[in-house]
């Protein structure tokens, strides 16, 4: 018979201890926070590229897998800095230059996203437009 003066934390007599069946649940609980938590922070540069539609998400998402499987956090850093930041659109305003030079020496492929008229101009409309100008004219 145990006396009443000891505290709840200490085992009963018929082998129940409150103490330890309350600190392993604590622990597992634990556990399981820290491990969602360091999940969630590996996958935050993928996040961040997957909510912009950002064009390099698989190089992110590598580089985040790489992070998390090597315990390299080189590349951890570099997804977020691949993740936060664009890379400049060179293309478009090269294929506008492309297509405005083939549009002015009227030779050359013209992409149809950047033609206004894809008909062909008129042989008489060609003639006169690249005939020379007299005075007076118009």
């Amino acid at each position: 018979m145990a006396p009443a003066y000891l505290p709840p934390y200490i085992a009963a007599a018929d082998g129940s201890d409150f103490l330890f069946n309350f600190m392993a649940i604590f622990t597992l609980g634990v556990i399981l926070l820290i491990g969602v938590l360091y999940l969630t922070l590996h996958a935050m540069p993928e996040r961040m590229a997957h909510e912009s539609n950002h064009s390099q998400l698989q190089v992110v998402g590598i580089l985040a897998l790489l992070a998390l499987f090597t315990h390299n956090n080189l590349f951890w850093v570099v997804a977020i800095l691949v993740a936060a930041f664009r890379m400049p659109d060179f293309m478009t305003p090269l294929n506008s230059i492309a297509s405005s030079l083939a549009v002015a020496t009227r030779g050359g492929r013209v992409d149809a996203q950047f033609t206004h008229n894809p008909e062909p101009p008129d042989d008489e409309a060609s003639a006169s437009i690249d005939a020379p100008k007299r005075d007076g004219e118009v």
